[in-house]
């Protein structure tokens, strides 16, 4: 489905997201620069697509220079979003049930990004090769950096080369679903219950400590994904497909009960042609950011 980033942001509490400003397609540059000032959103930046696709065209911006070749190459619209200052990123799956006060957690995925260790000789290539993980991003890489991954890191000082936490990026996706407590839930539910009418889909969030995030402080959410979310605690290594599918089959179940209940509540099923017509538009923007 095509889910806008930008209004689901505007339907959820604001104090618990970054700054963000939507950038219509083929506006005029001095027009984003305006839109820039106005918001006081600081480089660097984010920048990223309104409807997204796994990381696909996110993007760390850092100057003018850097936002024009974004805006000139962009041929839909995103957003621009101050950079959250947290270090620890998951992704929380939520589930509430029509009529229910109080909601569920159903699995919680944490994230190792890319981060590279120098030893004093190793240039950045060659630490990236000596990842196998990190080296099925080098062509992604080096069209990012270019040059700068010529640069020979001191011992001990680390990089972190992909600062976004998506599995087509490079992050490893771990299931820490063991860490689901009463304290986080009713954290997560105090966030889900000011959403109108949100019942299913996974929040993804960056916090400073574990016990902070617990105690409802120090945290972030990068953005809420619905109907069209996955579980993604599936991804972690760990686990077998026969995990992955029974998961899925779980959370597809919690989505299609939920669907009966507001169907019963006045809710009208999707129609074929609408269906058809949402699948279009996503094979069209897929097709667009995929091909940033």
């Amino acid at each position: 489905m095509a889910e806008s980033k930008k209004e689901i942001y505007d339907i959820m509490p604001p104090q618990h997201y970054p700054k963000t400003e939507l950038i219509r397609e083929n506006i005029k540059l001095e027009t984003v620069f305006h839109l820039l000032e106005a918001s006081q959103i600081q480089f660097p930046f984010i920048a990223k697509p309104d409807i997204g696709l796994r990381g696909s065209a996110v993007k760390k911006v850092h100057t003018l220079e850097e936002l024009s070749a974004y805006h000139n190459k962009a041929n839909f619209d995103y957003l621009i979003q101050d950079l959250i200052p947290f270090e620890q990123e998951v992704g929380i799956f939520y589930v509430r049930f029509p009529g229910e006060k109080k909601g569920r957690i159903t699995g919680i995925v944490g994230k190792e990004y890319v981060i590279v260790e120098g030893n004093g000789t190793s240039n950045l290539t060659e630490l990236i090769k000596g990842n196998p993980r990190y080296e099925l991003q080098l062509s992604a890489l080096q069209r990012e950096y270019g040059t700068q991954l010529n640069e020979i890191l001191k011992e001990g000082e680390k990089r972190n080369l992909v600062p976004y936490g998506n599995h087509a990026r490079g992050a490893k996706f771990i299931d820490v679903s063991h860490l689901i407590s009463e304290k986080l839930t009713t954290v997560i539910d105090d966030i889900c219950v000011q959403i109108p009418e949100f019942y299913f889909g996974r929040l993804d969030l960056m916090y400073h400590t574990w016990e902070d995030l617990e105690d409802g402080k120090n945290f972030s959410v990068v953005e809420i994904n619905g109907a069209a979310s996955e579980p993604t605690h599936i991804y972690d290594p760990k686990h077998s497909i026969f995990f992955a599918w029974k998961e899925l089959a779980r959370h597809i179940t919690y989505m299609y009960k939920i669907s009966v209940l507001n169907h019963k509540r006045g809710f009208p099923y999707l129609s074929h042609k609408e269906g058809m017509k949402e699948y279009r538009l996503h094979l069209e923007q897929s097709s667009k950011i995929v091909n940033f």
